[in-house]
Order: structure tokens, then C-alpha cells, then sequence
């Protein structure tokens, strides 16, 4: 396992990162959620993500589970403050001091830690001044309770007037966690360029294109049963839109790229993201402890020019840019 910088920081966090959204307290049974992160353990992996909202909750207490006994200071823990959570009252969600400083406390007790590494604002809060919001990050950075602050699928305008604020209050904004694959490109144009100004670099979640870039699924044929694409509890949701034939098709024809890379499909898909030098870190999940050692082989891969050309070059169009996608809602979720 590689390591890398997390933005204009000295804190270093492994390539690859093992999260647990849509998986731990939701898809896949306890046991298997914590043989999963012991496999990740046992291929180097030190940091792990995860957000309060995950499950309702219970994604971190899975974690917090399965990290027990573990060296605190040889980890790196990453959790999120933003979407609903609880009853989802008025004041459940959203980034307003008083959500923030309540949910801080019920991360760290679900994850049996005294801090998390990276604290980060899972969206943009609308509704909320941003003062308030920063100030409240830097109140929770000064308890001790989180080492550094970073934000999630913040566009370039939002990256920076916080930026902005978080150096008036004395704190590090180090990173940004946004979708990016070779199919979803929407930080290419703006959030890289913005980051790279600002110091902060990307943890990238859904590097896969939540599984429709391991070559799995097939043009024209029926969706395997037990995948994301027929998994009720949302799954199916998010990775619907990737799931045509033209992209499929697309899919098919970057084996003979893998190969000579000597990768299979989704090791390829993930040092593509880990070739992007304003990448720290690639998020990767799993249902099967197998599927976390076969995805750890993509650390330390070094794509050649040539080979990143080709995938340009099959997948062509079909990858999203448009910057205008990387979007908050437009008001606080209920």
C-alpha cells in the first residue's frame, strides 16, 4: 500500500481507502462488514471513511466495531456531518453550529474514538451562513475532536470562499470528497484547478462507477442477481444511469487496455482516479473481503501515457464533464 499527502498538510493517508457507504447496516451482514475491514487492515489500508448518516447511523457503529482493538495512531478516520439523521427533526441535518457540535459527540461515540482525522461537510448547506458553519469546524478542530476539516461534492466558488474562512479561523481545509470515474469527470474543469490553488486535494468516492467499470454487467443481458444493479435498498438508484449499453459496450472494449496494463477492469478504474495527481486517495467498498484485496493490487500502479490515452480513447464521450453537476441541494433535506 501507497501513501500519500492530504492536501497542504503533513497528514499522509493510504491510496486507497476503505468506506462503508450502502454497505455496513444495510447490504451485507455484520460479519462480513467487519472481515472486510480486517482485509483492509491486511493490505496496508489505514484510513477508512464513513458519515453519520450511513444507515442511519449504524455504518459507524459497524465501524467502530470492527476498528476495536486497533491502534488509534495508526489510523486515520474520516466521518461526515450534513444529510439527516435520528427523527430527522428541523434540526437534524444541515451544517449549523448546533447540528455540527451534536453530531461530532455521536460520531465519536459510535466509532469508540476520542477524534476523527478528517471531519468533513458532506454538502454545501444553503441555508446556513457559511461563518457559522466554519466556525463551528474550527470549535470542533480546538476540542480536539477533529484533527483537520474537509468538505464533500463542494463546487469550485464554495471550495474557496471557505477556504477563505478556514484560514481567518486558524484550521485546515485539506480536502474535498467528490464522485469521480473515468465515466463521471464533472471536477476536471473547475474543483481540480481550484483545489490545486488552495492546497486541498480529492478523496474520490465511487471510482468503479459504483461497479459498472469491473466489467460485470454486460450489453443487452439480464443484471446479475446479488449486484448493486438489483439491490433494492438503493443501490440500483445510483448506479442505474451508468448502466447503458453504449457505456457497457464501452466497458467491454477497455479489457484488452487492462490487460496490457495487467490489471483486470476495476484495478484499472482505480489507478485511472490515482493517476490524477490532485488525487490523495480513491474510496473503495465491498461486500466480500476478497474484493478488498483484489481492488488493493491498484496501489502503487503507475499508468503510462500511452495507456491513459487509450482509455480516452475508448471511452470517448460518454463520460460526464459538465461542471455544472457537481451541485448541494438547494435546501436543507428533511
Amino acid at each position: 500500500m501507497e501513501f500519500r499527502y492530504l492536501g497542504n498538510s503533513g497528514l499522509k493517508v493510504s491510496e486507497l481507502v476503505y468506506g462503508n457507504w450502502l454497505t455496513h447496516a444495510s447490504q451485507v451482514d455484520n460479519d462480513i462488514a467487519i472481515a472486510c475491514v480486517s482485509a483492509a487492515l491486511d493490505v496496508g489500508i489505514t484510513s477508512f471513511d464513513t458519515a453519520d448518516t450511513y444507515a442511519n447511523t449504524g455504518a459507524e457503529k459497524v465501524l467502530g466495531k470492527a476498528l476495536k482493538g486497533q491502534r488509534r495512531e495508526s489510523l486515520e478516520i474520516f466521518t461526515k456531518v450534513y444529510w439527516p439523521t435520528g427523527p430527522k427533526g428541523p434540526n437534524d441535518g444541515g451544517l449549523s453550529r448546533k447540528h455540527i457540535l451534536e453530531s461530532i459527540d455521536g460520531s465519536l461515540r459510535r466509532l469508540k474514538t476520542g477524534y476523527v482525522d478528517l471531519y468533513q461537510a458532506h454538502r454545501y448547506d444553503v441555508e446556513t451562513p457559511l461563518e457559522e458553519t466554519m466556525q463551528a469546524f474550527a470549535d470542533v478542530v480546538r476540542q480536539g475532536k477533529a484533527l483537520y476539516i474537509g468538505v464533500s461534492e463542494w463546487n469550485a466558488r464554495q471550495l474557496r470562499a471557505g477556504h477563505a474562512l478556514a484560514k481567518e479561523l486558524g484550521i485546515q481545509l485539506i480536502s474535498n470528497q467528490p464522485q469521480y470515474s473515468m465515466l463521471w469527470r464533472v471536477i476536471e474543469a473547475e474543483v481540480v484547478p481550484a483545489s490545486e490553488d488552495l492546497g486541498i486535494s480529492q478523496i474520490v468516492w465511487s471510482p468503479v462507477a459504483q461497479g459498472a467499470l469491473s466489467g460485470k454487467y454486460l450489453p443487452g443481458a439480464p443484471l446479475p442477481a446479488g449486484t448493486r444493479a438489483t439491490d433494492k435498498k438503493g443501490g440500483e438508484n445510483i448506479i442505474r444511469h451508468f448502466l447503458t449499453d453504449d457505456v457497457l459496450t464501452a466497458v467491454q472494449n477497455l479489457k484488452p487496455v487492462a490487460d496490457e496494463a495487467g490489471l483486470d477492469l476495476a484495478q484499472l478504474a482505480i489507478a485511472w482516479v490515482l493517476a490524477n495527481p490532485n488525487v490523495s486517495a480513491a474510496i473503495i467498498g465491498a461486500s466480500r473481503p476478497e474484493q478488498v484485496v483484489s481492488n488493493a493490487k491498484a496501489s502503487g500502479v503507475a499508468l503510462s501515457p500511452e495507456i491513459l490515452a487509450k482509455v480516452d480513447a475508448v471511452i470517448g464521450g460518454l463520460a460526464e464533464r459538465n461542471p455544472a453537476r457537481t451541485v448541494s441541494p438547494e435546501a436543507r433535506p428533511a
